[in-house]
Order: C-alpha cells, then structure tokens, then sequence
C-alpha cells in the first residue's frame, strides 16, 4: 500500500515539475491550469491500470475523470480568453516562486486523490449503498460546480456587466457556489471510497476533503478572491448589502438587512 502512495506522490509532482519548465520558459498561464486537471487524469489512470478493474474502480475512475475533463476545459478556455492569470503576476517571472507554486499544485493533486488510492488498491472493491451516496454527492458537486462556473462566465463575458460583481443563478445565494460544489464533490468521492476502505486508510482518505475544503476556506481559494473584490468594490455600498447578505459558500437564502 505504502508504494502506491509514493508512486502516486512522484507521478503527481513530476509531471508538475515536468510541465513547470515550458510554463517558465514562455511565461505562459495557458498551461497552469490545464496541468491541473491533467495531473488527476494521469494519476487515476496509472492507478486504474494497476488495478484489478472491477466495476468499482471503473466508476471512480469516471468520477475522476469527469470532474477533471469539465475543469480542465473550463480552464482552458477562460485562459485563452483571458490570456493571463492575474494570480501569477509578479510570480511567473521568478524561477524559485514559480517552481514552489508548481511543486505544491503537484502535491495538491496527491493530497485530494488520498482517498482513492488506497480503493484502487482493493482487489475486488463492491458497489455498495455507500457507493451509492457518494456518487449522488459528488454529482450534486459536479452539477453545482459546473454551473456555477457557466453563470459566472457568461456574466463577464456580457459587456453589459462591465465593472459589476455577479448577484444571479447560484451566485444569488453563495459569494462561492463553485468552490461549495468542488468541496462537495470531493466529499463525495470519499463516501464512495468508504465503500472499499478500512483501518487507517479511512484516516488518510478522509484528508482529500478536509485539504481540499482547508486549502479553498482558508488559503488559495476564496481569501485571495474575497482581498481582490474588496479591493475593486470595497467601497461600493450596493457591494457591502451584497457581501452581508450573501452566504460565503454555502446556497442559502439572502440574509435580512
């Protein structure tokens, strides 16, 4: 089991370190994120293939896949459009800074696939009313994560919405309905993975969620967007009403002024 990890662990960094040299090279963001979803896709895949194959590790790895494809593509075309991430400027341009954030995305993408590496290891994994909720959890996830992520790109696209924050479809009742579906269908994954699991494989699974929610709550995620959007309309009072009233991440109703 312990080699699975750190097989996972070296494809996860090294194709990150791998993909590092022409982002760095060409100061490009155009393959940041792309590498992202990629890394995931890699990783599941050598895992799939190392499996025995059964129905089980076939549906995770749909799961998987699924979520990094529409994330990835996603990505992909909101880059090409945008051309830059504003996110690494400043940063893209040092080798030490540039290299660290690549090193911890490949680490990243260790820590959220901890559930299931160890549920690829099983030799004859069930489908089980476990599998079952976890699936349902993580297509509610997806669902709410992808249009979330289709509301918000349409709005900045609409030159009519020029210079005005998103207050419409999901975004109505969360600052953050994407990152709400992207904790919520990780949370999923590892419902499904509990199906298989066991001992301390339950523990270290259970890491995938809490890292991703941590990571999204706390650092790179909805702190560095909150900074930004105080800074551009911080001052703006239909903003503040908006801010107040408005759930961080979670779809709930408009609190009352």
């Amino acid at each position: 089991m312990c080699m699975e990890y750190l097989i996972a662990l070296i494809i996860a960094v090294g194709l990150n370190l791998l993909l590092f040299i022409p982002a760095f090279i060409f100061k490009t963001d155009k393959v940041t994120d792309l590498s992202y979803a990629i890394s995931f896709i890699v990783v599941s895949l050598f895992l799939f293939f190392n499996s025995t194959g059964v129905a089980a590790h076939l549906v995770l790895l749909l799961m998987i896949v699924l979520w990094a494809v529409r994330l990835g593509s996603y990505l992909f075309i909101r880059i090409r459009k945008m051309d830059r991430d504003k996110r690494f400027d400043g940063m893209r341009e040092s080798f030490s800074r540039f290299l660290r954030f690549w090193t911890f995305q490949g680490l990243t993408v260790f820590a959220v696939l901890l559930s299931s590496i160890p549920f690829f290891s099983l030799s004859n994994p069930k489908i089980t009313m476990w599998s079952i909720v976890g699936i349902g959890v993580w297509l509610i996830g997806l669902v709410i994560e992808s249009v979330a992520d289709m509301q918000k790109y349409t709005f900045i696209n609409n030159p009519a919405n020029k210079g005005l924050w998103i207050d419409s479809g999901l975004w109505h009742y969360s600052r953050h309905p994407n990152y709400f579906g992207e904790i919520l269908l990780w949370i999923g994954v590892y419902i499904f993975a509990l199906s298989g699991i066991s001992g301390v494989d339950v523990l270290i699974g259970l890491l995938s969620p809490m890292y991703i929610a941590t990571i999204i709550l706390f650092f790179s995620g909805i702190p560095l967007l909150e900074k930004a959007a105080d800074k551009r309309w911080g001052d703006n009072e239909k903003y503040k009403v908006y801010k107040k009233t408005t759930s961080p991440l979670f779809l709930l109703p408009k609190k009352k002024r």
